[in-house]
């Protein structure tokens, strides 16, 4: 059993910054891929970023490329979302996923449908 507890989020002005963090619970944390998904009122949840088990593997969506950095601290069972240049766009809750079929597989997906194991989110308010 894997569990996951977000935390980090709150309210920023556009142009600011927050690192979401989500620590995880269960064996082999190490060794699967770990994912950020958003969803806003009204839309459907979307991916953010994901990471490989190793941490030298990412994968962004382009809304998100180049403000939003993922990395994981696997000594903490820690996986961090850095955000920066934030817009109102952004505002949405904010949730970690796990991928534990993908044990030490450099696979990453950014299909919600693969991850097996969810976070309670965190809402991130974007004031314009």
């Amino acid at each position: 059993q894997v569990q996951l507890v977000e935390s980090g989020g709150g309210l920023v002005q556009a142009g600011g910054s927050l690192n979401l963090s989500c620590a995880i619970s269960g064996r082999a944390f190490s060794s699967y891929s770990l994912g950020w998904f958003r969803q806003a009122p009204g839309k459907e949840r979307e991916f953010v970023a994901v990471i490989n088990w190793s941490g030298l593997n990412t994968y962004y969506a382009d809304s998100v490329k180049g403000r939003f950095t993922i990395s994981r601290d696997n000594a903490k069972n820690t996986v961090y979302l850095q955000m920066n240049s934030l817009k109102p766009e952004d505002t949405a809750v904010y949730y970690c996923a796990a991928d534990t079929k993908t044990r030490y597989s450099d696979y990453l997906t950014g299909s919600f449908a693969e991850y097996e194991y969810w976070g309670q989110g965190t809402q991130v308010t974007v004031s314009s």
